[in-house]
């Protein structure tokens, strides 16, 4: 029992070292984010050694400064509505994209599916700033997109796609849509195409196939590719930003906004912890519906 103790003990100051880093450099932070949230605004920035739980009154509630009456922060929630907003919509037209993309990589003989992916992947090698860059390209009044449609008569002026709702779920689709097909791809990868061939024996129809027999085996990619996409659209912030212009701003432009323009570190961090719950919702569902397919596998 003695050298058993002194070979945890031994264990434990070896890996003190590692535990300390990954302590400061990742719960340090977020226990100074907590903080900050708790504490007064300072006059030019920066935050005042007070405890106020101001910050995360402001994160819903707006007080007037004339009269003192408290009504709902409409532009806080309105930004609310549309980050989730957006990336409910991002998620769903990158699992629309995704899984026939997906499904016809894994239906390709074996020494042709490295290429697929490859050619999937190669977004990743491009900074994101770049990417968000090249999609404004095609979608602004002069891009690819207006100049073809222009070109072919079915239009006569410019249709104003950029600096909207609609550019940045473009730039947002474009820029996760990888993080949809490659956990899709993991799943049907390991499908077992015998039992589509058995549902068609069995005289089902193509929707019948899909739904009764392709989407239940695949439904942990699909739930891992939507937490994937949804968790980053969810606190982007370099797209809207290009892409909508600044006035269509998100949850990430909005916590940007208040540590720099607004000044007002506290409530970032409030907004900033506001978005981290929101987030661990999201992999609480994820983790669940997981769990609830493997035991009913």
């Amino acid at each position: 029992m003695a050298s058993r103790a002194a070979e945890v003990r031994r264990n434990w100051l070896l890996s003190a070292p590692a535990l300390t880093l990954l302590f400061l450099a990742a719960s340090g932070p977020l226990l100074v984010v907590i903080l900050y949230s708790v504490l007064t605004p300072g006059e030019y920035s920066g935050v005042v050694w007070e405890l106020s739980g101001d910050a995360w009154y402001r994160v819903i509630l707006h007080r007037d400064i004339f009269d003192d009456t408290v009504s709902l922060a409409d532009a806080h929630l309105r930004i609310f509505w549309r980050s989730a907003k957006l990336s409910l919509l991002t998620t769903f037209v990158a699992l629309i994209i995704g899984f026939p993309t997906a499904y016809f990589v894994a239906t390709r003989p074996p020494q042709q599916r490295t290429l697929w992916l490859f050619l999937i992947t190669i977004p990743f090698w491009t900074n994101l700033l770049i990417r968000t860059f090249a999609i404004m390209e095609v979608i602004r009044n002069e891009g690819i997109v207006n100049s073809t449609l222009m070109s072919l008569g079915m239009i006569e002026t410019p249709i104003q796609l950029l600096y909207t709702d609609t550019a940045v779920l473009i730039g947002m689709v474009y820029v996760y849509l990888p993080l949809m097909v490659l956990p899709l791809y993991a799943s049907m990868e390991r499908l077992d195409f015998r039992l589509v061939e058995a549902a068609y024996d069995l005289y089902a129809t193509r929707i019948q196939v899909l739904r009764r027999v392709i989407i239940p085996l695949v439904k942990p990619g699909i739930i891992a590719g939507s937490i994937l996409v949804f968790i980053p659209s969810l606190g982007a912030y370099v797209t809207p930003r290009v892409l909508g212009g600044g006035k269509n701003m998100m949850l990430g432009n909005l916590i940007e906004l208040q540590f720099g323009q607004g000044r007002n570190w506290p409530l970032g961090a409030a907004l900033s912890l506001t978005l981290l719950v929101i987030v661990m919702i999201a992999l609480m569902v994820y983790v669940r519906n997981v769990n609830r397919s493997e035991s009913r596998g």
